[in-house]
């Protein structure tokens, strides 16, 4: 992990629908398109290859009922990508939940770090 993104305690997956879910890669990749204004740059930074990251996009598109990711062709100027207002909301939402989990589950992952054989620093 990256000083960008440092390493959670908790890992949240979140199912919506019946057989969709949303989950720290996909919107790592959101939000890096909402940065970069761009699919192949988000996808660079990740690691990932173009096509990985254009059919994560395209599953997200549609398992919702709007689109969280906007594309427009390329040219002379090039292409792009811009997150919708849903893509925003679905950010934001999730970093929330993450936060809630995290706060809830603190003094729990305290005593078992506690007891953890594997500590830091061995």
């Amino acid at each position: 992990m990256s000083a960008r993104n440092p390493p959670k305690d908790v890992v949240l997956r979140v199912r919506v629908g019946e057989r969709y879910y949303l989950g720290p890669g996909k919107i790592a990749l959101l939000r890096l398109i909402g940065e970069h204004g761009s699919i192949s740059a988000a996808a660079r930074e990740m690691k990932m290859s173009y096509r990985r990251a254009w059919l994560l996009v395209e599953g997200m598109n549609q398992s919702f009922k709007a689109p969280v990711v906007e594309t427009a062709a390329g040219g002379r100027q090039g292409g792009g990508a811009t997150l919708t207002a849903l893509g925003r909301e679905l950010v934001e939402r999730y970093t929330r939940m993450e936060v809630l989990c995290e706060k809830a589950l603190a003094a729990d992952l305290r005593r078992l770090q506690a007891r953890s054989a594997l500590r830091d620093g061995r």
